[in-house]
């Protein structure tokens, strides 16, 4: 039996511009009340039968949390129907229906008197609501002393001793100790099995997998995907991982465009700065050269006798485009600049990658590839190609480094860069493993 029907449901919000605080600057100032119809909700369509959890998912501002409220009935849909049968106990926002002057006690007699509970009935649950919520030494304070977690549990308490037939939820539970969550959810799978339905909008989604029957997945106020909940959450972690490699490649561009503005204005600075008899960065650094060679301080980050310098390394895609986003299972190539100070008879060349921990995942050079570079008189570039990135989702180090035939540092990086791998696998650790299950 359906229990929530929701019937091509559309709601908008007007966003004002430059809306007057005052009655005088509304008169005065007309031209300031200009706004736009911003639709969140575009046509939502669907069924919830009784005894079911389902959960809400999305990015922030696709309007879950407007769904909610209109299925709490706190606001009404501009078009469409919605239709509820039984009595509806909600968690919207945090403190909503409680009166900060008033004591814990009083404000559940209030909050527990909007959800359609008479005084007698309170009386009888008063004594299992304050228990449930762990506050009794708190309990006549007023709710205003209570921190964030304190409402929450005096919240939580009473919305669940209403007798409702549908409780909505939204992300609320984030809030309070790992102790008291767990104590939550506990109680809501024991409601799930005694018929309640319970729907539940979170950005959690092992909670949606492990706790609800069913996910609907919204986007831009439109239901993209309605059904079971690990299929439902594949699909939305799959977009949200290709709209994070593409938000975070162009948030690189706009980044790489400002650290060139930056550095064109700061090399301006610095020529109308020096004097014309005042020796260059570059000629200091070579003048004091043959004092550091025989200085090698192998506890910082970069260190080496620079015979041989790494100008940069460059990490780039399957397109050949510069990034430090990466997606797993493409190839990438890194690209390492060098500049020749002091010829050698041979000089090696590696890299490595790294956990944020600093544990390696791999290392390699062109010693042990026995691959022998030629000799340069100024400088170049080694490409190190890697066909199939096998890591899961993380952000990892990229060492780089060169050394002499003998491994002496000439220019050695420990911590170069961190990139973020984006990956669909779901496994935990940092690689991804070809693997399947079978049951015999």
């Amino acid at each position: 039996m359906n229990v929530i029907k929701v019937k091509d449901v559309h709601k908008k919000f007007k966003v004002f511009f430059d809306k007057g605080q005052s009655f005088k600057e509304r008169i005065l100032f007309k031209n300031r009340n200009r706004y736009e119809d911003r639709w969140v909700l575009r046509g939502i369509n669907l069924e919830v039968e009784k005894g079911e959890a389902v959960g809400l998912i999305g990015h922030n501002g696709c309007g879950k949390s407007t769904l909610l409220k209109l299925l709490s009935r706190i606001m009404y849909p501009d078009s469409g129907s919605i239709e509820i049968k039984g009595r509806v106990s909600s968690l919207i926002e945090l403190g909503a229906g409680f009166h900060p002057d008033m004591s814990g006690r009083e404000n559940i007699y209030t909050n527990a008197a909007i959800f359609g509970l008479t005084k007698k009935e309170i009386d009888r649950r008063l004594k299992r609501i304050i228990a449930f919520s762990e506050l009794e030494e708190f309990i006549d304070n007023p709710v205003r002393t209570y921190s964030s977690g304190m409402y929450m549990r005096l919240a939580f308490s009473v919305a669940i001793n209403v007798d409702a037939d549908i409780l909505l939820i939204d992300e609320i539970l984030a809030v309070g100790d790992t102790n008291f969550q767990a104590k939550c959810f506990d109680k809501l799978r024991e409601l799930k099995a005694s018929g309640v339905t319970i729907i539940i909008v979170t950005h959690d989604t092992s909670t949606v997998e492990s706790f609800c029957n069913k996910a609907i997945w919204i986007n831009d106020g439109r239901v993209l995907s309605y059904g079971s909940s690990a299929n439902v959450v594949d699909e939305y972690l799959d977009f949200m991982n290709n709209k994070k490699y593409d938000d975070m490649f162009i948030q690189e561009e706009k980044m790489a465009e400002i650290l060139q503005e930056e550095n064109e204005y700061k090399n301006e600075e610095q020529s109308e700065a020096v004097p014309e008899n005042e020796e260059t960065e570059e000629e200091n650094t070579l003048s004091t050269k043959e004092e550091e060679e025989n200085k090698i301080d192998y506890n910082s980050n970069r260190f080496g006798l620079k015979y041989i310098e790494i100008v940069k390394a460059e990490i780039f895609n399957k397109n050949h485009v510069k990034t430090n986003v990466i997606k797993a299972g493409e190839p990438i190539e890194i690209n390492i600049h060098y500049k020749v100070n002091k010829r050698l008879d041979e000089y090696v060349f590696g890299m490595g990658f790294y956990t944020l921990d600093n544990v390696c995942i791999i290392g390699t050079n062109t010693q042990l590839d026995r691959l022998v570079i030629p000799h340069s008189k100024t400088n170049g570039i080694v490409k190190f190609k890697a066909y199939n990135l096998p890591f899961i989702s993380g952000k990892y180090i990229l060492q780089v480094a060169v050394v002499d035939q003998n491994g002496t540092p000439m220019d050695f990086y420990r911590d170069y860069c961190h990139f973020d791998v984006i990956s669909p696998e779901r496994n935990i650790g940092i690689i991804s493993l070809e693997h399947k299950w079978e049951i015999d």
